[in-house]
This record gives structure tokens, sequence and C-alpha cells, in this order.
């Protein structure tokens, strides 16, 4: 697919206000922070993790754990689509039985990669709860997964790409759509 058109939905200004909104929501959801951990999924939702605990830590003054989750295993699609697929490190370093796990990635789309994401969670522990935070839901679910905190809703075609761009990893923070030509 050759693709052509970009537009920037979210400049760094954009996410920044939009991950202190999510946070001060987190907060007030859950009464506190109390019991809160945070598991960010590889590779832009372990950087977006890292910055609404941050968040959070500025307004409450409670520092909140922050894991990072690879579920490349955990696929439906791995034999497929990832035949030579490099597995990255999952690293959590609290115990999820009976926490309340903040589950975050850049995107939600069809809800796979959040399914096979709460697969791995449940298979470390029993957590109290899951609440799943994206930064963009670009609507096209194949599976009945919501999200809790939703920065922006960007209804999409299946012809687009919605690319997360943070300063971390890329040198830039946006959010860009894509368009095929």
């Amino acid at each position: 697919m050759e693709y052509s058109h970009t537009s920037i939905i979210m400049n760094k200004r954009d996410i920044d206000r939009t991950l202190l909104r999510i946070s001060h929501e987190i907060i007030e959801k859950n009464k506190g922070v109390q019991d809160l951990g945070i598991i960010g999924i590889k590779t832009r939702g372990e950087y977006l993790a890292r910055r609404i605990s941050e968040h959070i830590y500025r307004i409450e003054k409670t520092n909140i754990p922050v894991g990072v989750l690879d579920i490349t295993l955990y696929r439906d699609d791995l034999k497929e689509k990832q035949p030579n697929a490099i597995v990255m490190k999952t690293e959590i370093p609290f115990q999820i039985v009976d926490k309340k796990i903040l589950l975050v990635d850049d995107v939600l789309y069809t809800g796979r990669t959040i399914r096979a994401a709460m697969d791995a969670i449940v298979d470390m522990g029993r957590p109290k709860c899951i609440q799943l935070v994206v930064l963009i839901d670009r609507g096209h679910r194949e599976l009945p997964i919501r999200a809790d905190y939703v920065g922006k809703n960007v209804p999409t075609s299946h012809r687009e790409l919605v690319k997360v761009r943070l300063g971390e990893i890329d040198a830039m923070n946006q959010v860009e759509i894509v368009k095929n030509k």
C-alpha cells in the first residue's frame, strides 16, 4: 500500500493536555490512587504510561508503579504477520494481584492487542480490575472491547493509518492520520 497524504490531528501541546485530563479522570474515577498500577504496552504505550504516572505524581504527590508489557507471544496473528517476531522484555516491578491495573496503549483499533495484553496480565495474577487507557480510539472493533479513558475519538477508514509519534523514540510528539493514495 502506498500512502501519501498526512494530517496532523494532535501536536505536543494537545497530547500533554490530553494526558493531564486523563490523569485527572483516573484519580476521580478511582477516588484517589490507592492500589493503582500502570502497565504500558510496548512500545508507545510504555511512554504514555510513564507520562500519566508523572502527571498523577504532580497532582497527588504519590508514585504509581509503572510496568511495561510485551504482548508478542500472546498475539493471535503471530504466525501470519510476524513469523520472525522479536520478543522484547516485559518488566512489571510490582505485584498485580488485587491491584487496579491501568492498561495503556496508544491506539485502540480492532481490540486484538488489548485482548492479548489482558491475557498476559491475567497469566501473571488476578488484578482487582483492568481499566483501559488509550490516546486514540479509531473505531473498527473486532472484539467487544472499549476504553475506560480515551484521549480522542478519531473516526477513520480501514485504508488510513493512525501514527502516534512520541519524543522518547520518534524525536517528535504528534498524532497523524496517513491516508492511502
